[in-house]
Order: C-alpha cells, then sequence, then structure tokens
C-alpha cells in the first residue's frame, strides 16, 4: 500500500484528534534506533518528509526535560535526563496485527479497543487508517510498546481484560507504539490520569 501525506495525516488526525497524543515520526539516523526514538521524544528533530503529526504536550516541556512527558524510570534519580537505554528497557517487540490494534486502542486513554465506539465508521474502517499510518514505513520495519497485556508470543491480547503497561511518562496512565523502519521511527502515545 502506497500512501500520501494527505492520507497519512488525515487518518491521524481523524484517530487522535479528541486524544491527549503525541504522534510524531523522525529520521532513522544511527544503528541503534533508540537514540533516534528520543530524538523525537525531544522534538529535536523534524519529520523527514514535513509531514504533521499531534502533540498534545509540546508547551509543557523544559529544558530540565526536553522529552516531557516522557521521562526516566521511576527509579532513576528524578532528575536524570531520559536516555536510549531508558527507552529500549521498556519497550517490548509486537507483531504488525498487534500493532495495527493499538493504534486504534490508543484513541483515548485506556488504551482497549471499546474506545472505537466513539467513531460513526466500522471496526474495519478504522482498521484500514491504521494501516495508512503504518503504511508510511514501508514492509520491513518492527513494533514496538510499553503494553504488557500478551497473548500468544509478540501479541497483544485486548480480549476484555486490563490492560497492563510500563509507565514511560509523567502521567498515570500512558500507552504507545514506536514503529521503527530503516529510514524512519515513529512514535504513537496517548496518555491519561488513573
Amino acid at each position: 500500500m502506497s500512501i500520501d501525506q494527505m492520507s497519512w495525516e488525515a487518518a491521524v488526525r481523524h484517530l487522535y484528534e479528541d486524544a491527549f497524543t503525541f504522534s510524531a515520526t523522525g529520521p532513522r539516523n544511527h544503528e541503534d534506533w533508540q537514540v533516534d526514538v528520543l530524538a523525537v521524544m525531544e522534538r529535536a528533530v523534524p519529520d523527514p518528509r514535513g509531514w504533521t503529526g499531534l502533540d498534545d504536550t509540546a508547551n509543557e516541556r523544559t529544558a530540565e526535560f526536553p522529552a516531557y512527558p516522557f521521562r526516566p524510570p521511576f527509579k532513576a534519580d528524578p532528575q536524570r535526563r531520559l536516555t536510549p537505554a531508558d527507552v529500549g528497557e521498556r519497550l517490548r517487540e509486537i507483531d504488525r496485527a498487534s500493532a495495527e490494534n493499538l493504534l486504534l486502542a490508543i484513541t483515548e486513554d485506556r488504551c482497549t479497543l471499546r474506545n472505537l465506539e466513539r467513531f460513526s465508521e466500522s471496526f474495519e474502517e478504522l482498521q484500514e487508517m491504521a494501516r495508512t499510518i503504518l503504511a508510511r514505513y514501508g514492509d520491513a520495519f518492527t513494533c514496538h510498546t510499553n503494553v504488557s497485556t500478551v497473548g500468544h508470543v509478540g501479541r497483544l491480547d485486548f480480549g476484555g481484560q486490563s490492560v497492563g503497561w510500563t509507565p514511560m511518562t509523567f502521567y498515570g496512565e500512558d500507552c504507545g507504539l514506536v514503529v521503527v523502519s530503516d529510514t524512519e521511527v515513529g512514535v504513537f502515545w496517548t496518555f491519561g490520569d488513573v
């Protein structure tokens, strides 16, 4: 599936405009993709294609916490800045089908597919929007998340149980997806208060 700027931005905007979210893409410049993900979280790199994501937290970041709302692990020195290793330690790889469902589950907080009830489109139409978002990254990409509700190895299970997650932000709840291709890294996150 090939996509263009208008269809990608429309899918991002439609799925996440009513969520409290961070959606951005940056270039893949390093062998260690976690370095590039941190650059996106710190808003230190522009979208390589000039496409527009969403960032509801940009005005809250500071020189002390340039990646706000993303933060080091709880046990770390609270003054320490986030590192690429912190990013990698809290993410695990998932398959493409799980990534599609996760993009739909993070349309609001609580990270559940029940969030889709607010949309007028069918599940299949919404799933096509998630596929449009992922299509930007080509055919050979990996997906990583802080969500820990697991079914089979590498697959998320949204089958009615509570979703677990490894905290990555200053908010009470956060769920997200990192997409890594050979040329780009995408970060899609939603935040909530528990």
